[in-house]
């Protein structure tokens, strides 16, 4: 990841930045360019995005590319995860600024993109559960998995048709297989 500036930036200095176009995050006090993302990336983007509207409509929100203000190594830290869901539990629904989102989520979904490792949004996933974010999902879209994280055990791998259930998002179910389908990544 390249570095837009090496200068040291607080919080309100990093949301005065100009909009060039590109989204940022910031990461030990500086603002780090998020990575572009690439066709396979997308799709399951935009599957994923769909099926947790259809599920949590009523129940919150769910946004791709949301930055969100979080706390990290006791600095602040912004996020932009590649989707996100917060229930109106945590952030109500008459909450409508244009601003980052101001709470820990309950879901963060990162999804590998060329460049990146699983090592890498491991350490990332850890981060999000530090600073109150429920689960983290990562989706590998060479090895076909989603890897889920929990603040209180270790995380699971789910394959093919193992099928995703959560106490935390009643009623919604996923297998990797299902997301993988849906997003035109696989044969069906």
């Amino acid at each position: 990841m390249n570095r837009i500036s090496d200068q040291r930036l607080t919080l309100e200095a990093f949301f005065e930045l100009p909009d060039e176009g590109v989204s940022l995050e910031l990461v030990n006090g500086r603002a780090i360019p998020k990575m572009s993302p690439k066709l396979f990336h997308a799709a399951l983007q935009a599957t994923l995005l769909m099926l947790l509207r259809a599920w949590g409509r009523s129940r919150g929100r769910a946004l791709p590319e949301w930055a969100v203000v979080l706390r990290r190594h006791d600095e602040d830290w912004v996020p932009v995860p590649d989707l996100l869901y917060v229930s109106y539990e945590r952030l109500p629904r008459q909450w409508r600024r244009n601003e980052a989102c101001p709470v820990a989520p309950e879901l963060v979904v990162e999804i590998i993109s060329p460049g990146q490792t699983f090592g890498l949004l491991t350490g990332k996933a850890g981060d999000y559960l530090t600073a109150g974010v429920l689960r983290v999902w990562v989706i590998d879209s060479e090895a076909l998995t989603i890897t889920v994280f929990y603040p209180d055990r270790p995380p699971a791998t789910f394959r093919e048709n193992d099928e995703m259930m959560d106490e935390l998002f009643a009623g919604f179910r996923l297998t990797p297989e299902q997301l993988f389908t849906e997003a035109d990544l696989i044969e069906q």
